[in-house]
């Protein structure tokens, strides 16, 4: 599967062609700030001074400070999707893949923290990629639910009310409704969407006669680390 959490429009914010050595571990290391500390209270002479880089450095990757953040933003949402594909890409069986697909956007989302998703929501441009990303990955959902329901590894299911049903929980926790409604952090709520979805699509005894029993899984699954 390819999921493209990336965004054309923003990509522009990246200065030049294609990213040198240096640039993407300068990148690298911003996503690792940003995930802790957040982004809004930083100036390109405080970010230069954490990284050990001249701001000239900086103007490299991005004209400006709000150019820089989107970009980071791009690379952070990029890379996360580059790693979730790695671990798909030796899941054969439909459960398998969406359980690997959630518990990977909550592993990539655990290290994110309160800062940081206070400034994601409150920088419309960086907000608009989050939402963008949230869009993706619940058409990704749905195409994996309805992979499962005909290979008959889940019961018969209306796979588009499902993947509606799940694409209403993912905007909640991306607008943040979820967490105010609930106390749960973006992470821990893909994971215990995971486990609803993983229970309630599972074959059962008296399901469709092609329908294939899977074993269920625990209501919440906690995410592999991520290196």
């Amino acid at each position: 599967m390819t999921v493209n959490w990336d965004i054309d429009t923003w990509s522009a914010a990246t200065v030049g062609g294609p990213r040198t050595s240096r640039q993407s571990d300068l990148f690298d290391a911003l996503v690792e700030i940003f995930l802790v500390e957040g982004f809004a209270r930083f100036t390109l002479a405080d970010l230069a001074g954490r990284l050990r880089c001249s701001k000239s450095t900086l103007y490299t990757l991005a004209h400006s400070k709000e150019q820089l953040a989107v970009a980071v933003v791009v690379h952070c949402f990029r890379s996360a999707a580059e790693r979730i594909d790695d671990s798909l890409l030796a899941a054969a069986d439909p459960a398998d893949r969406l359980r690997r697909y959630l518990d990977g956007v909550a592993a990539e989302l655990r290290p994110a923290s309160a800062a940081f998703r206070a400034d994601l929501a409150a920088f419309p441009p960086a907000r608009a990629i989050y939402e963008r990303n949230t869009s993706i990955a619940a058409a990704k959902l749905r195409t994996l639910v309805a992979e499962g329901v005909a290979a008959g590894v889940f019961r018969e299911v209306d796979a588009r009310f499902v993947g509606q049903v799940a694409t209403l929980a993912m905007v909640g926790i991306q607008q943040g409704t979820i967490e105010r409604q609930t106390g749960l952090a973006d992470a821990d709520a893909y994971a215990q969407l995971a486990g609803l979805l993983l229970h309630g699509l599972a074959c059962r005894d008296g399901d469709a006669a092609h329908g294939q029993q899977i074993q269920a899984v625990p209501a919440f699954t906690a995410p592999e680390t991520v290196e």
